[in-house]
Parts: structure tokens; C-alpha cells; sequence
């Protein structure tokens, strides 16, 4: 085991420009004997104890602040609506949404090994372009979608998602299959078991169809020696970190697919790629099985075609998991009946004013007043929320401290100063009271950002705009984005709403209604 030398006071006055702070000389002769015992510490718990990515904090974040998750049972939505006459032509099937596909699949208009087969003909087609899927589990995926067809023809329907292939990020854990986190050091890494959502979709019937690219280690959409692009234009990443998820459901290679976000990487790629994705309420869905960077911060979520499947998906995945101590079991309150006069929408004026605003954020803006809504200029809490980022880059710092420490980072082709090597040794600079600061603060912002959001049911704007971004996942808030225009460049654009902890029922009830009148949700990419 490497030790360190001993600390003089030279060394603690080096550190203390880093620090932000300043000790005499004194201090400093006096500071350094405790020093020493302290590093000898941190070396005994590397010495005497091992701890793996999947070994969480026993302190869990609660956006509740204290008031714990409201209880009551979850309805999932059974009634898929009807599906329509089923295309002759393969790729409209392909492009179809997968409350569309799951019609015609419980109806016997479509069998799930031909869509299956459709969606790995497309993958053959065109992801050398795209470049979205890591692994694509063709013979299985046949094999399970047989099964599935043989259930249903027994009578045995498992509910909207039977038969119906789907991509997982890389980062979920498959039993026997290759989950690469996209990183290097795990190229070749196989988990003996599934995560708890890729269990609980074959459960519901789900067809595992190919682990997606993400970012390397969940941070943008660079994975190995690759780049996953955007569909809409193949010269252009696809954002990530969820990059093979966003790009494969755009470009029609499965139903449906799922992403985590930390940090906007369900919001990102789904506005890159024109996708609609759903961020649940922080403790909804269980991570259990997925690789963790942030554990306060990670959250999963469904990336699809429509609103209504962002339901269907999330109706599959969410519920509590004692592989997840955040998890909750939550209640989803019905909106569907509510009518639109008596929603109360937030917003801030400013967010749609300027040249740079997008014209499809001012048609959905339109299109919320046009149904009827209440519109209620909204007060947002201000403050330095960057200070929250030390959290994000601390905890993923931990997440990976071995490879930091070993060395192995070197091994990641993104190299540059905001990509993870460089955060993740940067991180070891920051005082741990800074840690603890900035958790208060996250707290304070929190509880004010929970006071705004008590006179309103939903809040919409631009998916970047005021911060919302980093605000809302840091508190834990739902968010969903969806498609609301293309912008000059013929590129898609989208839009987000936000809702109260719990109440992803107002984002379905809004999303789908806004989605019908616009109307650009089933535009296709230009793939040839």
C-alpha cells in the first residue's frame, strides 16, 4: 500500500489557495500532525475495505423533505384505445408508437417476431450511420418474441408492453450479456444477473431487443473509440448521455427504450433527437442493477415515440425494490378526466421572449392557452444553483474512485477538460464542508422550489430555460419533453413540462393534448 510522506505546513499552505481559505503559520505547525492520522485513516479503508459501484451511501436522498411520499395504489392504463388498420409497409409499422403496436399485437393484426425481425432489419440498414446500439440480441430476441406470440395465442396477454422489442441502456445490467457502462475498462464486462426494470419488462412481456450506447460512464454520447449520432443529422452526436437510446427510438430500431438522467440525459438527447422522454419523480423507478454515478441524482425513464407510451412504460417500471432503498412505492393520480379549465399551468414570461426563443416553445405556449388552461406567472427561487454541481461531481468521483486511483481512466478516449477523468480528479480538491454546503443548499432550494410549485398542477417552458434543468434534478421533480416543432435547420425541437413530486399524471394529461395540437410528433427522420 502507498502511503503518503509526511505533512509539513509548506504542503497545507499550498492546498489552501484551492480551499478557499487561509491559516497563519502557526495553524498550519499545528494542523499537520492530525493531517498525517487523517491520511493514514483514508489508507486503512482502502486497505481494509473494498467497495464496488453497486455499494450505495447508507444516507439516501428524499425530495420529500421529511413529509414522506404520499401512499396509496397505482392504476396502470390497460385501455390502449384503438389502433387502427395496420400499415402495409414495414417502416410505417416500424415508426408506429408502441400504444399502436401493442393494439395491434393483443388484436392479431401483427405478430411480435415479425415486428421484432422489422426492427433488426433496420438496425442492419442503418446503424453504421447511427451507431446507437452496443450489442443487438438478435437470436434471443427472436426466440422471446416466438414465446411471446405462442403465450398470446394461449390466451396469455402480460398487459400493453407483451411482444414488443425495446432497447436498455448500457449501463442496466443483463444477465450473460455484455454491459460495457461504454467505457473501456468495462468493455468486456458480463453481469451473472438483470437489473430490476429489464426483470420487471420481461415480466410485463417486453422484448430485450439491444443495450444502447451511453456516453462513456453516463456523460455524453462519445462510448469506446464510437460516436452515436443524430439520426436527423448523421454529422452530429446525438447528445447523451442516454445517445443510443434517443438516436435508435427516433431512427424506428425498437418500440420503445429506456435512459437514466443525472444531469439531462434524458432531456438532452430526446430534445437532439425529437424523442419524447419521461424523468420520473427521484425515487419512483428502481435503479437497482444499473450502474450508479450519483446515487442522490440518478433516476430511470422511458424514451419513446408518443406521450402515451411514456405511460405505458413507466406503468411497467415504477414501484419500490429493496435493491433500491430510495425507491417508493407511489400512487399516479388520473388527470385524464380533469378538464383543462381547471389545470393551473406555471411559467415565466421572459422564457418566450427574444429572437432566440424557438418557434415551436411559442406554438406550444399557444397551444397550452388554447386549450383552456390557467396560465399563472410563476416565482422561481434564485441563487447561485451551480454550487449544487459540487454534489454531482463529488459523488461521481467516489462512484469511481478505483479507476481514478488505478489509473485506468487514461484508458477513456474523451479526454478533455469536462469530460470525467479530469472532473473525477478535480473532485478530490474539494473540501469536504463544501460537500456538506452545497447539500444544504440543495436542500433550501428544494423546499423553495416546492412553495412555487404549490399553486400550480404543472409547469411549462423551454427545456433549458432558467435553469430548470439542473434545479429540478437536483430536487427530484418529474419532467417530461416532447417534440413541439422542427427548428430552421429542418432539426427536431422540443419542449418540457414540469409537475409536483408524484404527479407525472398532469405531464400525461398536458403532454398528449399538446402533442395532438401540434401534430409533428410522428415527423421521421431522414434516414435513406
Amino acid at each position: 500500500m502507498e502511503t503518503m510522506s509526511a505533512i509539513d505546513p509548506e504542503q497545507i499552505a499550498a492546498a489552501e489557495a484551492i480551499l478557499g481559505i487561509a491559516f497563519t503559520a502557526s495553524e498550519r505547525e499545528m494542523m499537520a500532525p492530525g493531517l498525517e492520522g487523517k491520511v493514514a485513516r483514508y489508507d486503512r479503508r482502502r486497505e481494509r475495505s473494498t467497495l464496488g459501484n453497486e455499494d450505495a451511501p447508507l444516507t439516501s436522498f428524499d425530495p420529500w423533505l421529511g413529509a414522506g411520499a404520499p401512499t396509496g395504489s397505482y392504476q396502470p392504463l390497460m385501455q390502449l384505445g384503438e389502433a387502427g388498420p395496420l400499415p402495409d409497409a414495414d417502416e410505417d409499422i416500424a415508426f408506429a408508437p408502441a400504444w399502436q403496436l401493442a393494439g395491434w399485437i393483443r388484436s392479431g393484426k401483427l405478430t411480435s417476431e415479425r415486428l421484432t425481425q422489422i426492427y433488426l432489419d433496420r438496425i442492419a440498414a442503418h446503424d453504421g450511420k447511427t451507431l446507437a446500439c452496443i450489442t443487438v440480441l438478435k437470436d434471443s430476441a427472436l426466440a422471446e418474441s416466438r414465446a411471446r406470440d405462442a403465450e398470446l395465442a394461449a390466451g396469455n396477454w402480460r398487459g400493453p408492453l407483451h411482444g414488443l422489442p425495446y432497447g436498455a441502456k448500457d449501463l442496466f445490467a443483463t444477465d450473460g450479456v455484455r454491459t460495457t457502462w461504454g467505457a473501456e475498462p468495462w468493455a468486456d464486462q458480463v453481469p451473472d444477473d438483470d437489473a430490476t426494470v429489464v426483470r420487471k419488462l420481461r415480466d410485463a412481456g417486453a422484448v430485450l431487443l439491444a443495450k444502447t450506447s451511453l456516453g462513456a460512464l453516463a456523460y455524453g454520447d462519445r462510448w469506446l473509440d464510437k460516436r452515436t449520432n443524430n439520426p436527423w443529422n448523421l454529422e452530429q452526436g446525438s447528445s447523451g448521455s442516454s445517445a443510443g437510446s434517443a438516436s435508435g427510438t427516433a431512427a424506428g430500431y425498437f418500440a420503445f427504450s429506456l435512459g437514466t438522467e443525472t444531469y439531462g440525459s434524458i432531456v438532452s438527447p430526446s430534445m437532439r433527437c425529437g424523442t419524447t422522454g419521461l424523468r420520473p419523480t427521484f425515487g419512483r423507478v428502481s435503479r437497482g442493477g444499473a450502474m450508479a454515478l450519483c446515487w442522490t441524482l440518478d433516476k430511470v425513464g422511458p424514451i419513446t415515440r408518443s406521450v402515451r407510451d411514456t405511460r405505458l412504460v413507466l406503468d411497467a417500471i415504477a414501484g419500490a425494490d429493496a435493491a433500491d432503498p430510495s425507491t417508493q412505492d407511489m400512487p399516479l393520480a388520473d388527470w385524464q378526466d380533469v378538464p383543462f379549465e381547471k389545470i393551473r399551468v406555471g411559467y415565466r414570461p421572459e422564457w418566450f421572449e427574444g429572437r432566440r426563443v424557438q418557434a415551436g416553445d411559442r406554438a406550444a405556449l399557444a397551444a397550452l392557452q388554447e386549450l383552456g388552461v390557467e396560465m399563472v406567472e410563476i416565482e422561481l427561487p434564485e441563487g447561485p444553483h451551480d454550487c449544487l454541481m459540487t454534489i454531482l461531481e463529488v459523488e461521481a468521483a467516489a462512484a469511481f474512485e478505483d479507476m481514478t486511483r488505478s489509473n485506468a481512466d487514461d484508458q477513456l478516449q474523451w479526454q478533455a477538460p469536462q469530460a470525467w477523468p479530469n472532473s473525477f480528479r478535480s473532485a478530490w480538491m474539494v473540501p469536504a464542508i463544501e460537500l456538506i454546503q452545497a447539500d444544504r443548499y440543495r436542500r433550501k432550494m428544494a423546499g423553495a422550489f416546492a412553495g412555487a410549485l404549490s399553486e400550480v398542477d404543472a409547469v411549462f417552458g423551454p427545456s433549458f430555460a432558467g435553469g430548470m434543468l439542473m434545479l429540478t434534478n437536483f430536487t427530484g421533480h418529474p419532467c417530461l419533453v416532447f417534440r413541439t416543432g422542427l427548428d430552421q435547420r429542418g432539426q427536431p425541437h422540443g419542449s418540457t413540462l414540469w409537475a409536483p413530486l408524484a404527479e407525472e399524471g398532469v405531464l400525461f394529461r398536458l403532454g398528449e393534448a399538446l402533442e395532438e395540437k401540434l401534430g409533428v410528433a410522428s415527423l421521421r427522420p431522414p434516414l435513406t
